[in-house]
C-alpha cells in the first residue's frame, strides 16, 4: 500500500464491522461488506435507501429526531467514542442487537452533510447476558 487512500479502502473493504455512511437526508451512500454480512442486504440493495431499511419501525421516530438534530447542530452524543446499543433489522426482518458510534461528515464549509457509523453485531453477547440475568433471578428466588 502506497497511500492512506489505499489503506482506507483496504480497511473499509475488509472490516468485519458494518461501516455505513449516509447523506444529510439519511439515505445510505456507503455500505461495506461487513454491513452486508451483518444485515444481509447487498451494497446494491442498500445504497440509496433510507436508514429505515435497518431501523425497527417502533424506533424510527426517535432515530429521526436525533438524526435531524445532528444535521442541524453538527453534534451527536454518540460521536465521541460513546457506544449506543440498539436493535437493528436484518434483510429477513430478524431483530439483532448492535452497538455503534457515529461521526458527522462535513462539507468544505464545515457544515454537517451526513454521517459515518461503525456498527457491531452484539446479539450473541446480549442474549447470553439476558440468560445469565434470568438464571440469577431464578436462583435468588429459590434461596
Amino acid at each position: 500500500m502506497n497511500s492512506s487512500h489505499d489503506l482506507g479502502n483496504a480497511l473499509l473493504a475488509s472490516a468485519s464491522d458494518a461501516i455505513i455512511a449516509t447523506d444529510r437526508g439519511g439515505a445510505i451512500t456507503f455500505w461495506n461488506p461487513g454491513a452486508e454480512r451483518i444485515f444481509g442486504f447487498s451494497s446494491a440493495d442498500a445504497v440509496g435507501q433510507s436508514l429505515d431499511l435497518i431501523i425497527p419501525e417502533n424506533l424510527r421516530t426517535r432515530h429521526w429526531t436525533g438524526y435531524r438534530h445532528a444535521m442541524e447542530t453538527g453534534e451527536s452524543r454518540y460521536g465521541h467514542g460513546d457506544l449506543l446499543s440498539v436493535p437493528g433489522l436484518t434483510k429477513d426482518r430478524r431483530r439483532i442487537s448492535v452497538e455503534f458510534t457515529i461521526g458527522i461528515l462535513r462539507d468544505a464549509q464545515n457544515r454537517p452533510m451526513g454521517t459515518a457509523a461503525i456498527l457491531r453485531d452484539v446479539t450473541k453477547r446480549f442474549e447470553e447476558t439476558r440468560e445469565l440475568r434470568r438464571k440469577l433471578a431464578d436462583f435468588n428466588r429459590v434461596k
